[in-house]
């Protein structure tokens, strides 16, 4: 018994020796491993993205652009939603890649309501905003009291306030920025009825409605044609470009660069003017 007492110590200092010993071992091969290769980070490694877009003819669009990148050694995997609220959230969580489906003024009202981290790294194309109506062919013939319809959200209802003014049908307060709501309507000489509508919703309502300003891809998909459009915002100097984003940190990164030079290229250009059909046009 007192032999095990007596041999207690040095056994726990041999264990504490050996473990310390493996430690170090430990410690300086990762110091050398450090020094010798650093691996890469897995944002450089990367070779498979997942891409948020908006179903419909984008999602043809990106059919190309999917094979204009595997070409280059990325494989993308586009993840489709159905309405504008849905794809940047899932960036920021991380859930996706990138996404490309908005403009700057549209990114800029959800970085200030949401808090994202997210950036544009590459122009996609521009959709003239709309009037839409299919019970008058011009503007001046909607009546007194008209019922007019808009997107809800902050940038394309101020969008499509700004095509109401362009057209004589209503007046913003002066100094009024591209965020403009009802609230900045100084003039209404017609008395005509602002009805906000959700985007994906606007378009499908123009039956029952005298008109409403519709995103082009919405109107697309809700079945009006040119010949329903009884006006346009300009196309010069338009902040409403889209774009491809990613989340802030990754704008330089080898796979973004591969990601926008797989989307800015004549193979997508010519895929785009035939789904649009001149309704969407090139932005890069």
């Amino acid at each position: 018994m007192s032999d095990f007492r007596n041999t207690l110590p040095s056994l726990f200092a041999s264990t504490l020796t050996r473990r310390g010993g493996l430690a170090l071992l430990f410690a300086s091969a990762v110091a050398l491993g450090g020094l010798v290769a650093p691996k890469a980070s897995f944002a450089e490694d990367k070779k498979a993205i997942k891409v948020g877009i908006i179903s419909g003819e984008d999602e043809d669009v990106w059919r190309v652009v999917t094979a204009q990148a595997a070409e280059k050694g990325l494989t993308i995997e586009t993840v489709v939603f159905n309405d504008y609220t849905q794809p940047n959230e899932a960036l920021e969580r991380g859930e996706i890649d990138a996404n490309a489906f908005q403009h700057q003024p549209y990114l800029d009202n959800q970085i200030k309501t949401q808090g994202y981290h997210i950036v544009r790294v590459g122009y996609t194309g521009v959709w003239p905003i709309g009037l839409y109506s299919k019970k008058f062919t011009k503007v001046a013939d909607l009546p007194e009291g008209a019922v007019i319809g808009v997107p809800n959200d902050p940038s394309n209802e101020g969008r499509a306030l700004r095509v109401l003014q362009n057209e004589g049908v209503i007046k913003l307060k002066d100094g009024t920025g591209i965020l403009a709501t009802t609230a900045d309507i100084a003039e209404n000489a017609k008395k005509v009825v602002i009805k906000e509508l959700d985007a994906g919703i606007v378009g499908r309502s123009v039956e029952d409605l005298d008109a409403a300003v519709v995103n082009t891809d919405w109107a697309l998909k809700s079945g009006l044609t040119p010949e329903n459009r009884i006006a346009q915002e300009p196309i010069a100097d338009n902040p409403y470009r889209n774009f491809i984003a990613v989340k802030a940190g990754n704008e330089n990164e080898a796979w973004v660069k591969t990601l926008v030079a797989s989307y800015q290229n004549d193979a997508v250009k010519a895929e785009f003017d035939k789904v649009y059909k001149g309704t969407g046009l090139s932005a890069y």
